[in-house]
């Protein structure tokens, strides 16, 4: 999937860097348990270097928000504790915006970036001591297998995504998929990790424990609709999206079976059907012009690679128009979990 697995990049209209308004604000609204655990592990274990890696999947306006905040926690809490503040690493532009936050007297810090998937290894064995996640683990490291096994294929009429409609199959190979990927990142991490290491994640979910509910599946719904009688029938049924919303207790599931971590605070963040608009309160039919550009920034690459790129404007301007004469709204909801590792 890493191929195909971008956002929209540039800034144009549909890029992605002007379609996450939804993203800073579930951002904004997860800080609370992202600076309670970089408090928390400030207050028991502050070292002299600290190496924190923030895990996303996409460049652009949010990309360093979160480290911007764990390191001026840090600094902060250092400040009043007494002590000198650890080493950071950070790009130039980087240090000059924090520096102008927090004063001169800020740093020294240094940054990297390491290029790969996060379901594989990344960092040295127990390097790290804090890790951030936003945005990223619902997306699956690959359509499960099942739906594109060739020989004998689950098909999944006119959809995309699990839908109510679709066999058991589809949704037993959605959930299985989704838990060997977050266990193998759990396991992964749990090597990089050092003991009482913190790790904080945000991540698309639902409050309900039914995979199917609209929660989790109507966007995709309208998107399969889009596609109808624009591809082939063949071409349709062999596209399927990456990507899995969990429940919360699905998350604690695996967090307890996998046994590396454990569950510090598990929240959910839920926000209105309009906050795609930034929380501009619009009619239906202009909420649903900018639901079509931000699901084009984060899928076109995916729909390119499979059914090409000629069909884009087409695609979205019919989502576009089945979203704005569905009455049907639901929450946008976010899981966030803290997790310290085991000792």
């Amino acid at each position: 999937m890493e191929p195909v697995l971008s956002r929209k990049g540039g800034t144009g209209e549909e890029s992605y860097a002007n379609n996450s308004k939804l993203q800073s604000t579930c951002l904004s609204l997860s800080m609370p348990v992202l600076k309670q655990a970089m408090l928390s592990f400030c207050c028991t274990d502050l070292l002299e270097t600290i190496t924190i890696a923030d895990l996303g999947c996409a460049s652009g306006p949010n990309t360093f928000i979160a480290v911007s905040e764990i390191i001026s926690i840090m600094y902060k809490k250092c400040c009043e504790l007494g002590r000198s503040p650890p080493e950071f690493q950070s790009l130039t532009a980087f240090q000059e915006k924090l520096q102008q936050e927090n004063g001169p007297k800020f740093g020294p810090f240094f940054t990297a970036g390491v290029p790969g998937s996060f379901y594989g290894r990344l960092f040295p064995s127990k390097t790290l001591h804090f890790v951030h996640s936003f945005s990223s683990l619902h997306w699956l490291s690959q359509v499960p297998p099942e739906l594109v096994d060739k020989a004998n294929p689950v098909i999944n009429k006119g959809k995309i995504f699990i839908s109510r409609t679709s066999p058991a199959a589809v949704i037993d190979s959605y959930v299985t998929q989704f838990r060997k990927d977050f266990t193998l990142f759990l396991k992964l991490r749990s090597e990089e990790i050092a003991p009482k290491g913190r790790m904080v994640l945000t991540l698309r979910g639902r409050t309900t424990p039914d995979p199917t509910s609209d929660q989790s599946c109507l966007l995709w719904d309208y998107l399969g609709q889009a596609f109808q009688d624009l591809v082939a029938k063949e071409m349709l049924d062999g596209y399927y999206t990456p990507y899995y919303e969990p429940c919360p207790e699905e998350i604690q599931a695996e967090v307890e079976k996998e046994g590396s971590f454990a569950v510090d605070r598990l929240e959910v963040v839920a926000l209105p059907w309009d906050y795609v608009n930034g929380g501009i309160n619009y009619d239906r039919a202009l909420t649903a012009k900018e639901m079509a550009k931000a699901m084009r920034a984060v899928n076109e690459s995916m729909i390119g690679s499979h059914f090409g790129a000629d069909i884009m404007d087409r695609l979205f301007h019919r989502f576009m128009e089945i979203m704005a004469a569905n009455t049907m709204e639901v929450e946008h909801v976010r899981l966030v979990v803290s997790l310290i590792r085991n000792a």
